[in-house]
């Protein structure tokens, strides 16, 4: 019987023909042959439950998944939007309907006290049961101890001493229930009965700035998006700016009337409130989709929000733009640029070096996405203008060989070969050298002597030798790198 096919859920039909959860399937044929079962698949629940998610957002930003089959949203703030909690919950339940989805509601003043309404209370599928502030404990009373959300175990020694209800757990002292039964049942108990409240955690961590426009007639066309982007860009830009701060990462939600949700999301270098500039990225960006936005039958909500702000002050504007711009306004144009390219190609594909903590020069430096923050507490060393570079900004990886000749036992290099081509060295410095990172560097890798070389025709490169003459016979030569 263990390994038998059990019934997982049933719909309102097949409950009124007497079938419960937990049903071995040929008991359920026997009692009604033409029942129609197929196989239970819990990952396609889920994802219906994570698409009605993120519907959901289009009435709260706190939503949370209550698996196996449910949803918590914090409605906190939200209710006066929809013309109060019955209104928010009869708008609920008809998109519900409309996806040809049944459910039981409840709205309470803790995420426990409504789910235990929900499943376990009087709750109808015709309209929510709103439970009072402050009258959590009265409704939780006549609930079974099931509501808990305890184990089987626990649920079932309960029952054997008597306890059935929530209300018979409510009149007795906590601290024997803890040491019978185990501490997690006075936690439960006081959350359920609204005396201790415990935030959701959201799926989707909820922004400090947020704007949106609903249509009571859905929009489709890709002008209408954009048009309503930009609306929303200046509203948002103007709630920014009143902040004293800049977005760096902008979402855009649209969303369907069937209840899907497309995101989009643009990143900006610096802190933006440029309307004009996030319209142009969120135009590139919407271009560069793989799936295009399938309108459907309509868009009946757009979203714009700012997971990610930075302070930005407000900039005097120059009376030389000119002279600004040569003096260095270009740089707003090459962030511009950068910003456009990230969201064409993609944030991991617009690169920038990044200076790393190492003294090693194959680790000295590291490619980031050009869209994240530079570090802080790492910055290039600047050269001495009055010395030539101490490093080249061109590095080989590997290093090349070469076939050099060098006076013992630690002269720089008379001439050396590399791709065939004999240079005649005219100028040296060195050496300079660099151990490896021990750590790091498998036992007994030897440390390296730089020099720094210019031959004949005025080329310059970086070569170094790997070991010394006096622990290798004949240790190798290679090149790291080329001065421009």
């Amino acid at each position: 019987m263990k390994g038998a096919a059990r019934l997982v859920a049933l719909d309102r039909r097949a409950r009124d023909l007497g079938l419960a959860p937990g049903l071995t399937l040929a008991d359920a044929r026997a009692r009604v042959p033409e029942l129609l079962a197929v196989a239970a698949d819990p990952a396609a629940d889920t994802g219906l439950l994570e698409r009605l998610a993120d519907d959901c957002e289009r009435f709260t930003p706190l939503v949370a998944l209550d698996l196996p089959a449910g949803l918590v949203l914090d409605i906190t703030g939200c209710t006066h939007l929809f013309g109060g909690e019955a209104g928010l919950a009869a708008a609920l339940r008809a998109r519900l309907e409309r996806a040809g989805l049944t459910a039981r509601a409840a709205i309470a003043g803790t995420p426990e006290a409504a789910r235990a309404a929900a499943r376990f209370g009087r709750a109808r599928t015709d309209r929510a049961a709103i439970v009072p502030p402050g009258a959590e404990a009265a409704a939780a009373r006549p609930l079974p101890v099931a509501a808990l959300g305890l184990s089987d175990e626990v649920a079932v020694a309960l029952s054997r001493a008597g306890l059935k209800t929530v209300g018979d757990l409510a009149d007795r002292p906590s601290r024997p229930l803890a040491a019978r039964f185990g501490e997690e049942l006075p936690r439960r108990l006081a959350r359920l009965v609204g005396a201790e409240d415990v935030r959701i955690t959201p799926r989707r961590e909820p922004a400090p700035v947020i704007v949106e426009e609903r249509f009571a007639e859905p929009i489709g066309r890709a002008e209408d998006i954009e048009a309503t982007l930009a609306v929303l860009a200046g509203r948002t830009v103007a709630i920014l700016e009143a902040r004293g701060e800049g977005g760096r990462l902008f979402e855009a939600s649209v969303y369907r009337t069937d209840g899907a949700v497309f995101r989009i999301a643009v990143e900006t270098g610096r802190p933006s409130r440029d309307v004009a500039a996030l319209v142009r990225l969120f135009r590139e960006r919407i271009a560069a989709l793989d799936d295009p936005l399938d309108p459907g039958f309509g868009f009946d909500l757009v979203r714009l929000a700012v997971p990610r702000a930075e302070p930005l002050a407000a900039t005097q504007e120059s009376l030389a733009a000119g002279v600004a711009e040569r003096e260095g306004g270009g740089a707003e144009a090459v962030a511009d640029l950068v910003d456009r390219l990230a969201a064409r190609l993609g944030r991991d594909r617009v690169l920038r070096f990044a200076a790393r903590d190492s003294h090693d020069p194959d680790r000295a430096a590291r490619l980031a996405p050009a869209l994240d923050k530079p570090a802080a507490t790492l910055a290039w060393s600047a050269p001495d203008p009055d010395e030539p570079p101490g490093r080249p900004l061109q590095l080989f990886d590997p290093p090349q060989l070469i076939e050099a000749l060098a006076e013992v036992p630690d002269g720089p290099p008379l001439r050396f070969r590399w791709r065939r081509v004999l240079h005649e060295v005219a100028r040296a410095e060195g050496p300079e050298r660099i151990a490896p990172e021990w750590w790091r560097a498998p036992a007994g890798t030897p440390a390296r002597d730089y020099y720094r070389l210019e031959d004949r025709d005025g080329r310059r490169f970086w070569v170094y030798r790997a070991g010394s003459y006096g622990e290798d016979a004949r240790p190798r030569w290679y090149l790291h790198g080329l001065f421009p």
